[in-house]
C-alpha cells in the first residue's frame, strides 16, 4: 500500500506539473531518488506514459494530455475535504462565493462510494475557528491589498499601530502570506531579513509597491510563521503567579487564560482548584481583575499587591460622592 500510494502521488504530481526533477520527487515523497526511477519504470511497466529524462534540465516526465480519472482519495481523505469551515475566512480573501462551486466540482470528481460518507459530512461537521464576540476595530484595512501585494510577489508599505502605542509607524516590508489565526488575520513578512509578525486589524494603510518581494532564500510562509509562532509561543515568562479558581469558574478561566498556564491544573480541592501562571510583566497581572472573588492571587506577594493597588483605585473611583468626578 505504501508503494502504491507513492506511485499514485508521483502520477498527480505529473498530472499538475507535466515534468518534475527527480530529486524533487525524492524529496516530497521522502525516498532515495533511485527508489524514484524505480517507481517510474513500474509506472511505465503499468502501461503509464511516464519517462526519465536525465540532464541538467531533465526530469520525470508525463505525456501531456494524458489524465487518470483515478482520484486517489481514500474515504477518509474525501470525508477530510468536506468538513465545512465557517465563511469568515473565504470572505475576507473575496472567495466566499467561490468555495461553495469548488466543493461541488470535487464532490462530482469523488469515486462514487466516497460520496455519501462525504455529503454527509458536510452536513454534519463544521469549524468555526473564530472567538466567540470577536470585534473587528473601524477602519481596518481590507485584506484585498495585502493579498495584491502576497499574490503579485510585491513589497508592501504599511502604516502600523502597535498594541500600546498611541502613534503609528511607517515599514517597507517584504512579504510571505497571510495567515488566519483562531479567527484572526495576520500579514507574516520580513522588515530588513528579519521575520515579523502584523496583526491585520492594526493596519492603518497600506499600498503595494511595484518593487518585486525581497524574501530570504529557501523560505516559505510555513517555516517563517513556524518560527514566529515558537516565539509568541515561548514568550518569556518574568512572574510566575499561583492563584486559586472557584470550581464553577474554572472552565472559563482555562478556556480564556490557557496559553498563560505554566504547569497543569491541579485537581480542585473542594471549591478551589489552584493554577500557576506565567507573566511577561508583573503589571498583566491585571488581567485576572475580571474574576472578582471568585479567583485569589496567592503568591508573590507583589503580585497581590499590585491587584490590591489597582483595586483599591477602582473603589475609590467609583465611591466618590460627585460622579461628576
Amino acid at each position: 500500500m505504501v508503494k502504491a500510494d507513492r506511485l499514485l502521488s508521483i502520477l498527480l504530481l505529473l498530472q499538475t506539473r507535466g515534468q518534475v526533477p527527480a530529486a524533487e520527487l525524492a524529496e516530497r515523497l521522502e525516498v532515495s531518488v533511485r527508489t524514484v526511477y524505480r517507481d517510474v519504470d513500474a509506472l511505465s511497466a503499468a502501461g503509464v506514459p511516464v519517462w526519465a529524462e536525465r540532464g541538467r534540465h531533465g526530469g520525470i516526465n508525463l505525456l501531456p494530455g494524458y489524465r487518470t480519472d483515478v482520484t486517489g482519495l481514500t474515504s477518509d481523505e474525501a470525508r477530510a475535504l468536506f468538513v465545512l469551515s465557517s465563511q469568515g475566512a473565504h470572505d475576507a480573501l473575496g472567495l466566499g462565493g467561490a468555495i461553495g462551486p469548488a466543493l461541488r466540482k470535487v464532490m462530482a470528481a469523488l469515486p462514487a462510494p466516497h460520496r455519501p460518507a462525504a455529503e454527509l459530512t458536510s452536513e454534519r461537521i463544521l469549524v468555526d475557528p473564530a472567538r466567540w464576540q470577536r470585534m473587528v476595530p473601524a477602519g481596518a484595512v481590507d485584506l484585498a491589498e495585502l493579498q495584491r501585494a502576497v499574490l503579485t510577489d510585491r513589497r508592501l508599505a504599511l502604516r502600523y499601530r502597535h498594541s500600546g502605542s498611541a502613534a503609528p509607524r511607517e515599514y517597507t516590508v517584504d512579504p510571505y502570506g497571510l495567515v488566519s489565526k483562531a479567527g484572526v488575520w495576520y500579514l507574516v513578512a520580513d522588515l530588513v531579513a528579519e521575520p515579523r509578525l502584523f496583526r491585520v486589524e492594526r493596519v492603518l494603510a497600506a499600498v503595494t509597491e511595484d518593487e518585486p518581494v525581497r524574501r530570504r532564500a529557501g523560505l516559505g510562509l510555513a517555516e517563517v510563521w513556524a518560527v514566529l509562532r515558537e516565539q509568541v509561543e515561548r514568550r518569556p515568562v518574568a512572574v510566575r503567579v499561583v492563584a486559586r479558581v472557584r470550581r464553577e469558574r474554572l472552565d472559563l478561566v482555562l478556556r480564556i487564560h490557557s496559553g498563560l498556564l505554566v504547569a497543569p491544573p491541579k485537581p480542585a480541592e473542594g471549591d478551589w482548584a489552584e493554577l500557576e501562571f506565567g507573566f511577561e510583566a508583573l503589571g498583566a497581572v491585571r488581567m485576572l481583575l475580571p474574576y472578582g472573588t471568585d479567583l485569589e492571587v496567592l503568591s508573590p506577594p507583589q503580585a497581590r499587591a499590585e491587584l490590591a493597588r489597582v483595586a483599591a483605585g477602582i473603589a475609590d473611583l467609583y465611591g466618590a460622592a460627585d460622579p461628576a468626578r
